[in-house]
């Protein structure tokens, strides 16, 4: 079963590839991995502070991520697996491919305008280091380009 994997947060980037993750997956009988990311947060002298930052930021993600999982089992009928990881971003999404050889794809999002984000500028310079394709879905196409596309 193909399992792609992608990248969920509050931007329209993550919107776009999860689109095109769940379009593909649903084509090719494969499933999405929907993986939230919780930056670490900078040190604080009040650890009961900086811990109580730190589950909010976690809740956050994990209901950005349920919501998105909702949404793809009331459209395509299966449930995502989904993972809440914190640290970097491009050390978590590279520890979780190395623990998942199942991931036929990492799918990501590009910003419509301007520059790519931190993660697409780092995957796609090592691209040949990944264990699996990278897509890159670009921000500026419409749903129906997308699903054309997928």
């Amino acid at each position: 079963m193909r399992v792609y994997l992608t990248i969920i947060d509050e931007t329209e980037e993550a919107r776009v590839a999860l689109r095109f993750a769940a379009r593909r997956a649903a084509k090719t009988g494969g499933i999405v991995h929907l993986l939230a990311l919780v930056p670490k947060q900078a040190f604080n002298a009040f650890g009961g502070v900086q811990a109580t930052i730190e589950e909010e930021a976690r809740d956050r993600a994990e209901v950005l991520a349920n919501s998105a999982a909702g949404e793809l089992m009331s459209e395509s009928g299966k449930m995502p697996q989904i993972a809440v990881r914190v640290g970097d971003g491009k050390a978590v999404i590279t520890e979780y491919l190395g623990e998942h050889p199942e991931v036929a794809a990492l799918v990501l999002g590009a910003a419509a305008e301007g520059p790519p984000g931190p993660l697409v500028a780092h995957f796609s310079a090592c691209v040949g280091q990944l264990p699996c394709p990278l897509f890159i879905v670009p921000g500026g196409l419409s749903e129906e380009e997308i699903d054309r596309l997928s």
